[in-house]
């Protein structure tokens, strides 16, 4: 017991310190990748070298997490030819370890990281790119259009010929915005007017309103019924439907009630639920990367040099990445269910790795 006990701490230290410099290497460099892209964004602005340094420090922890996946392939590679050309694998089967026993101890540590990374960083993370968006954002030359769903319904800013609008509807219905209220201001932000419609037809920017009314500023009618109000917008009805773009900015704890709260106002929540699906299934992800990391060095006799698996670790991300993709664009188009989509290319992951596993712990 104490003999398992102590070779077990020693995976666990050893597997754990790989783990964590491959993340270093990577965060390193994709703070370097991407401070060179801030830098290229804010050339033509007044602003010093911090600014793009503090957006790097934003945005990288997002692009990390997203990474950890081929990070923990890399680092079982890594772990597992590191005691395999050290012969510690001998070793270990000398004390009466078997392949198998070996990759367990990095198989539960992965589960464990995965569990800790969505349950703990994964709101952090999207704090720190809900930041980021909103400081860079600030730069942004189509700064004045914005478009949000919140409890109060859908809400979206706009800026138009020296005119200001504020536009409120309670929920998207096909093609239409119910219940829509535009607000028009002055270029000085000075209330002007507010136009009230029972729906707003937006299959195109050129939004025909229905059963108007036009309400001056002290409250009195102008208008009243008129049947053929329009209201150029930059927002069509594909463009409004993609507000969530970047599901990053939803933590793992706010998605089931952004899913409740999208579905109420009539958008489609595949993406969310993608999102959601991908967080539960990550910790299995995790394990599968290992899994297969010791297919690529314990299920081989071959000596071959680091070089080698370095290239085999970065096509097999690479083939994952595009496999992965292509899933979820299937569950996306409602080719396939949206849950069937994420989790299928982790079970295929899984069972290659686990067969080639127990292929090897018969050597």
């Amino acid at each position: 017991m104490i003999k398992a006990y102590v070779i077990n701490k020693y995976l666990s230290k050893e597997f754990l310190k790989v783990v964590f410099n491959t993340s270093f290497i990577f965060f390193c460099l994709g703070l370097i990748l991407n401070l060179f892209e801030e830098i290229n964004f804010f050339k033509d602005y007044n602003v010093s070298f911090s600014l793009p340094l503090v957006l790097s420090i934003l945005f990288v922890p997002s692009l990390f997490y997203n990474m950890f996946p081929f990070i923990i392939l890399l680092s079982g590679i890594w772990f597992f030819l590191k005691i395999k050309k050290t012969d510690e694998v001998i070793s270990l089967k000398v004390v009466g370890l078997s392949n198998l026993s070996i990759i367990i101890v990095p198989s539960i540590l992965s589960i464990i990281l995965g569990i800790f990374f969505i349950t703990s960083l994964n709101p952090i993370f999207s704090l720190l790119i809900k930041k980021y968006e909103s400081v860079k954002g600030s730069y942004e030359i189509d700064q004045e259009y914005l478009a949000a769903i919140t409890e109060n319904g859908i809400w979206i800013k706009e800026k138009s010929f020296e005119k200001n609008y504020l536009i409120r509807s309670t929920k998207l219905e096909d093609n239409k915005l119910l219940n829509i209220s535009i607000y028009q201001f002055d270029i000085n932000n000075n209330f002007e007017k507010r136009i009230e419609a029972e729906y707003a037809d937006i299959r195109l920017k050129e939004w025909k309103l229905i059963n108007a009314k036009v309400i001056s500023d002290d409250g009195q009618y102008l208008e009243k019924d008129k049947k053929n109000l329009t209201h150029i917008s930059i927002y069509d009805i594909n463009k409004l439907k993609t507000l969530y773009s970047n599901l990053d900015t939803v933590s793992f704890w706010s998605l089931g009630s952004e899913i409740k709260l999208h579905e109420n106002r009539g958008y489609s929540s595949k993406k969310l639920r993608g999102k959601l699906h991908q967080s539960l299934s990550f910790p299995f992800f995790l394990l599968s990367m290992v899994l297969l990391s010791g297919v690529f060095t314990l299920g081989t006799t071959l000596k071959e040099k680091n070089l080698t698996y370095v290239f085999i670790a970065l096509l097999t991300s690479v083939l994952i990445f595009y496999f992965n993709r292509f899933s979820a664009a299937l569950g996306t188009t409602g080719k396939l269910p949206i849950e069937l989509s994420i989790w299928m290319p982790i079970f295929i992951i899984f069972i290659f790795g686990t067969v080639g596993i127990i292929h090897a712990n018969q050597k």
